[in-house]
C-alpha cells in the first residue's frame, strides 16, 4: 500500500518534473516513510463513486452518437470491472490494470485480439476522466496495444460470386447478394433500409450506419434490374426493403440473412459464406481497380482509414504482375 501511495505521488508530480528531480522525490519519499506503516481503509462509496463515473462516461458516449450496441459492450466491461476491482477510480493504478488484464485473460481464455478489445475500452474510459479532470493522468497511457498476429481474410472470388449468384432459388436472395456485393454496406444497414430509401434513378440510396451517420451508397444496373422485379413481385404492405418470404412477409432481420447465405454455401460446399464477407469483398475489388482508398472509407463509412485498409487485401496476382512489370522477369 505505501508503494502504492509514492506510485501515485511520483504519477502526479511527473508533468512537473524532469526524471533527476522525480528520482530525487521518490528517494525523499522512500527514507521519510521507511518507518511508517500504512493501512488501506476501505472506501464503503467506492462502488457507488465508480457507477456513478460510469453512468456519467455512458451518456457522454451515447451524445456522441456511438450506438446501442456499443454502450452495452462498454457498460458491460466497465462494469464488471469496477465490481472486480473494488477501488475509486481515482485510486486505480497501471500496475493494478496490467494485474486485472492478465487475470481477465486466463480466466476467460480470451485471444490477444479480445484483451486488447478491453484494453480500448479502458483507454477510453479513462482518457474521458482525464479530460474531465475526474483524474489527473490516465493509468492506461503506459500499456501499450497487443500485439495480435494479423491473420488475411478471404474474400469472395468472381467465379463463388457467380456461383452464388445463379444457384438462388428466388428473386430476394438474388436481389440481397447483389446489393451486398455492389454497396458493400453492413448486414445492419442492410436490414433497416425501406423500399421509398432506394433511388433507382441513380441508382443509389442513403443509408444509417454505426452511431447513426449518415452516408451515401451506390449499386450497379444488374443490382437495380434484380431489385426492381422483386419489389414488382411483391404484394404485401410492408415498408421494409427486404422482408420474409413466408407470411405475414414481415422486416428481415439480421440472422433471417446470415441463415440464407449460409445455406445456401452448404448446399453449394462453399465455407463460411457471411454477409460481411461481400463488403470485405466490394473494398478489396474497388482498391485493387484503383479506387483511391479515401473514396473506399467513405463508402464503407469508416471514421478511420486505418480501418478501411484492414477490410481492403491485395490481390496476390496484382502483386506477382507489377513485380514483373516494375522490378524485372
Amino acid at each position: 500500500m505505501k508503494n502504492k501511495i509514492i506510485n501515485q505521488i511520483e504519477s502526479s508530480m511527473a508533468a512537473c518534473l524532469n526524471n533527476e528531480q522525480l528520482e530525487k522525490l521518490k528517494s525523499v519519499l522512500d527514507s521519510s516513510l521507511i518507518d511508517v506503516n500504512v493501512v488501506e481503509i476501505a472506501n464503503i462509496d467506492s462502488s457507488e463513486d465508480n457507477m456513478k463515473y460510469l453512468q456519467l462516461f455512458i451518456a457522454s458516449k451515447q451524445i456522441e452518437g456511438c450506438s446501442p450496441k456499443t454502450l452495452k459492450y462498454y457498460e458491460m466491461i466497465l462494469a464488471t470491472f469496477l465490481k472486480n476491482i473494488n477501488i475509486v477510480v481515482k485510486r486505480i493504478t497501471t500496475e493494478d490494470l496490467r494485474k486485472y488484464l492478465n487475470e481477465y485473460q486466463k480466466r476467460n481464455n480470451c485471444s490477444k485480439v479480445s484483451i486488447d478489445n478491453v484494453r480500448r475500452v479502458f483507454s477510453s474510459f479513462f482518457n474521458w476522466l482525464e479530460d474531465e479532470n475526474y483524474i489527473i493522468k490516465s493509468p492506461v497511457r503506459r500499456i501499450h496495444k497487443i500485439k495480435t498476429i494479423k491473420v488475411v481474410k478471404e474474400t469472395y472470388s468472381s467465379e463463388t460470386m457467380q456461383l452464388l449468384c445463379d444457384n438462388c432459388t428466388n428473386i430476394r436472395d438474388l436481389s440481397i447478394i447483389d446489393f451486398l456485393s455492389s454497396t458493400g454496406i453492413r448486414v445492419g444497414e442492410l436490414v433497416r433500409l425501406n423500399k421509398e430509401d432506394i433511388d433507382f434513378t441513380n441508382k443509389e440510396c442513403v443509408v444509417f450506419g454505426k452511431g447513426s451517420k449518415e452516408r451515401r451508397v451506390y449499386f450497379d444496373s444488374s443490382t437495380k434490374i434484380h431489385l426492381q422485379q422483386y419489389l414488382d413481385e411483391r404484394s404485401d404492405d410492408c415498408e421494409a426493403l427486404f422482408v420474409s418470404l413466408l407470411k405475414p412477409h414481415n422486416r428481415l432481420e439480421i440472422a433471417g440473412v446470415e441463415i440464407m447465405l449460409r445455406k445456401l454455401g452448404r448446399r453449394l460446399g462453399i465455407k463460411k459464406v457471411h454477409p460481411h464477407k461481400f463488403r470485405r469483398t466490394m473494398a478489396t475489388n474497388a482498391i485493387d481497380k484503383g479506387m483511391p482508398v479515401e473514396q473506399v472509407q467513405k463508402l464503407l463509412g469508416h471514421t478511420k482509414i486505418d480501418t478501411t485498409m484492414q477490410y481492403a487485401m491485395v490481390d496476390q496476382n496484382n502483386v506477382k504482375n507489377s513485380y514483373r512489370k516494375f522490378i524485372g522477369k
